[in-house]
């Protein structure tokens, strides 16, 4: 196969892709992907706890109708969505997997036999067209939400899974990840981040309840926390202006704890406020931990009058910021112990220690909190992660020795 049967079959997939929708896309991906040299291609993507792989069929409303499915856990396509590694295996030496992602978000796998002397890099590089093709079409699809569903899902989760985004996230300064649960009854949990430029943002909010009423308080602090972020303002007043919104829609009714920080991705500087909310948790090393103190202001919407102070944390490369709800440590067993924070942030070191993707570190943390609580989460729980890899990925940016001891922030 040369280089032109390549390129065309790429901009076939390109050009026909403006015109079609979520459903129409195995056939799209089959009829271009064998210009290219690759035959029996199939498109599994994850469901939304990523529990299974399920076969984009295209037939039927669910456009999963008569397809192959497959447990993340103990399958060779799960583990290579789990690792996000190509790997051989099938029918033949010439069947290969490979991970479909949009950046770092992981969205499934696709699988092709690779015709006489066709490379695995074509399959790489049609997965990686493919990828981008169902972030494009899924908002409009309902087939798409629908495939991604093992379950029904409750009007909460459905508004706050909207407002989410992408759960993972990675350039060459920082890498974040989040993981929510229960999944698809998730109520008054949000987390948000951006990055522009040197810039990364951060933030956790937990609304008070776990019904359709915390999901629309999490949704308004998040939108209000965008929007005055958007506009230029600091962490403090960012805050002042969150919780204004929440006072002129609901009283005193309601309210909202919060971590709102940013990272100066040059610097390793990390700033943030807390209000109301469990500390970030630090980790250093691969092997230390420290929640970071700083002296918390009321949850957003109570109105108490205390005034948030801004903290700092000077961090080192490689160290990692975990925010989080109390859903994670809280959790308990039949016997009423809780998972703790000590059992959470030895959980993320091991899986570290393993070589594992944030991603998948979160993935199997949240399946560790719902099997310690049998199943059944009684308050939402969400991670958000994020490591900063500093000078030792980017020697031209960031001087070298720079950072403080563990737990040596300032406040302000």
């Amino acid at each position: 196969m040369d280089d032109e049967s390549m390129l065309q079959a790429l901009t076939g997939m390109l050009e026909e892709g403006h015109l079609v929708g979520f459903d129409q896309l195995p056939d799209l991906i089959a009829r271009h992907a064998a210009r290219a040299g690759l035959a029996a291609i199939r498109l599994y993507l994850v469901d939304l706890r990523e529990q299974v792989l399920r076969e984009v069929t295209g037939r039927g409303l669910d456009a999963a109708q008569g397809g192959e499915v497959f447990p993340v856990e103990g399958t060779l396509p799960g583990w290579v969505f789990a690792h996000s590694r190509a790997q051989a295996g099938g029918e033949g030496d010439d069947r290969w997997w490979v991970p479909v992602l949009d950046g770092t978000a992981r969205l499934g796998v696709m699988r092709a036999d690779l015709a006489g002397g066709t490379s695995l890099e074509r399959l790489r590089v049609v997965a990686s067209l493919v990828g981008l093709l169902i972030v494009s079409k899924r908002p409009s699809s309902d087939a798409a939400a629908r495939l991604s569903r093992v379950q029904a899902m409750n009007v909460a989760a459905e508004l706050e899974w909207n407002l989410m985004p992408p759960r993972s996230f990675a350039n060459r300064d920082v890498v974040i990840a989040a993981a929510m649960e229960p999944a698809y009854e998730i109520g008054g949990d949000a987390f948000d981040y951006a990055v522009a430029g040197d810039q990364v943002h951060l933030a956790v909010f937990d609304a008070m309840g776990h019904d359709s009423r915390a999901g629309l308080t999490a949704n308004l602090a998040v939108a209000a926390c965008r929007n005055h972020r958007r506009q230029g303002d600091d962490l403090v007043t960012t805050g002042e202006r969150v919780e204004q919104v929440l006072l002129e829609h609901f009283g005193h009714h309601t309210y909202v704890t919060a971590i709102l920080a940013d990272l100066n991705a040059h610097t390793g500087l990390l700033s943030w406020i807390s209000r109301g909310h469990h500390p970030p948790v630090l980790i250093r090393a691969g092997r230390w931990t420290t929640s970071l103190a700083c002296h918390p202001a009321h949850p957003l919407g109570s109105d108490l009058g205390i005034a948030a102070v801004l903290c700092r944390e000077q961090l080192e490369p490689g160290d990692r910021i975990l925010l989080h709800t109390d859903g994670v440590i809280e959790a308990r067993d039949p016997s009423g112990r809780e998972f703790g924070l000590q059992n959470f942030t030895d959980f993320i070191i091991r899986h570290h220690a393993d070589g594992l993707p944030v991603p998948e570190t979160l993935r199997r943390l949240m399946r560790a909190v719902l099997d310690h609580h049998g199943g059944q989460l009684r308050d939402d729980a969400t991670v958000l992660c994020l490591e900063w890899h500093g000078p030792s990925r980017n020697l031209q940016l960031h001087p070298r020795g720079s950072g403080t001891p563990v737990g040596q922030g300032e406040c302000q």
